[in-house]
C-alpha cells in the first residue's frame, strides 16, 4: 500500500469500525441499496467504461458498476483490508472477471492520470484529511471530460438513525454527533461548500440534488438497536458510559424505533447530497468554475 495521509482514518477501518463492516457487510449493503441505482445512474456507467469506486469498502457498488460496465473494469479502492477482503470474496462468489479491489488512500494514490472514465462512490469520500487534495486526486484519474458521481451524508434532521441518537441525549456524550464537519458522515453536507471544493479540485458543471431513501436495519427495533450501537459511533459513544446506561441506552433506543417495525423488517429513511461533476476538458489554472445547481430532490 502507498503512502497514508488518513492515517486517523486508516487506524480506525483497519480496527473495529472496518471489522464491524465487514462483519456486517450483508446488513450494512441493505441500509444503504437505495442509493446504488441513482449513483450508478448519474455516473451514466455504461459498457466499456473503466470505473473507479473511492472508498468502495465491501464492494457492493464496485460489483454493481462492473456489471453495468461489460467490457470494460471496474476498480474498488479503500483503506480498510477486512472490507476488501469480503469485496473480494463476493466478486469470486458472484463470478465477475472485470472487477479488481486495491487498498490505498484515495488523496495520495499513484493513480496512472486519465485512466478512469467515471469516478463513483458511495460514501466513501467524506473522510479527506484535505478534501481538495483528496477530490484533486480522484479528478487527474479520470480522463478530460470523464465523469463523477458521489453520495455524501447531508441533512442529518431527515436521517431517522441520526434522528433516534437523540433522543439518548441525557445518556450518552452525543456532544456534536451528527454535526457537519471533517473528516466524517457530514463533512460534506454543505451543497454550496461541497460544490466549491470539487470546482477548485478540477471538476466542472458540478451538481448538488438531494436524494431520500429506506433501508434495512434490521428484523425488529431491538436489534436495529443493538446493531446501531455495535457500529463504529455506537461503540465511542457506549464506552464511555457504564453497562447500566449501555443497557438503558438500548432500551430506550429499541422503544424509539418500535413506530418504524413493519412487516418483520426495520426500515428507516436517510438523505443525502448526490453531487454529480466532469473532469474539465481542459484543466484551468483556477479549477473548474462550477457552481451548485439544481436542487432537485430524488426519492428512492
Amino acid at each position: 500500500m502507498q503512502s497514508i495521509i488518513n492515517t486517523e482514518q486508516a487506524q480506525a477501518w483497519n480496527g473495529y469500525e472496518g471489522e464491524h463492516w465487514a462483519r456486517n457487510q450483508d446488513r450494512w449493503d441493505a441500509v444503504n441499496a437505495g442509493f446504488n441505482t441513482p449513483l450508478l445512474d448519474a455516473a451514466s456507467v455504461g459498457p466499456g467504461d473503466r470505473v473507479l469506486d473511492v472508498g468502495c469498502g465491501a464492494g457492493q457498488t464496485t460489483r454493481l458498476a462492473a456489471r453495468r460496465a461489460h467490457g470494460g473494469h471496474a476498480l474498488g479502492l479503500d483503506l480498510s483490508a477486512p472490507m476488501l477482503a469480503g469485496a473480494r470474496r463476493a466478486a469470486r462468489r458472484e463470478g465477475l472477471d472485470n472487477v479488481s479491489f486495491t487498498q490505498g488512500d484515495a488523496q495520495t494514490h499513484p493513480f496512472a492520470p486519465a485512466s478512469y472514465d467515471v469516478a463513483i462512490s458511495r460514501y466513501g469520500v467524506l473522510f479527506f484529511a484535505d478534501p481538495v487534495a483528496g477530490f484533486g486526486n480522484i479528478a487527474r484519474a479520470l480522463r478530460p471530460g470523464g465523469r463523477a458521481a458521489f453520495i455524501c451524508g447531508a441533512y442529518p434532521e431527515a436521517n431517522e438513525w441520526l434522528q433516534a441518537f437523540a433522543a439518548l441525549g441525557d445518556l450518552l456524550p452525543l456532544g456534536g454527533f451528527g454535526a457537519p464537519g471533517g473528516p466524517g458522515m457530514f463533512s460534506l453536507a454543505d451543497a454550496d461548500r461541497t460544490c466549491e471544493v470539487l470546482s477548485a479540485a478540477g471538476f466542472d458543471h458540478v451538481e448538488a440534488r438531494r436524494i431520500e431513501t429506506y433501508g434495512t436495519w434490521g428484523r425488529d427495533a431491538a436489534d436495529a438497536a443493538a446493531f446501531l450501537l455495535d457500529s463504529g459511533p455506537g461503540r465511542h459513544l457506549t464506552s464511555q458510559v457504564t453497562p447500566e446506561t449501555r443497557e438503558q441506552a438500548h432500551t430506550r433506543l429499541t422503544e424509539t424505533l418500535r413506530p418504524h417495525e413493519k412487516d418483520g423488517t426495520l426500515r428507516l429513511r436517510s438523505a443525502a447530497l448526490l453531487v454529480t461533476g466532469a473532469r474539465e476538458p481542459t484543466p484551468s489554472p483556477g479549477g473548474g468554475g462550477a457552481v451548485c445547481q439544481g436542487r432537485g430532490e430524488l426519492r428512492g
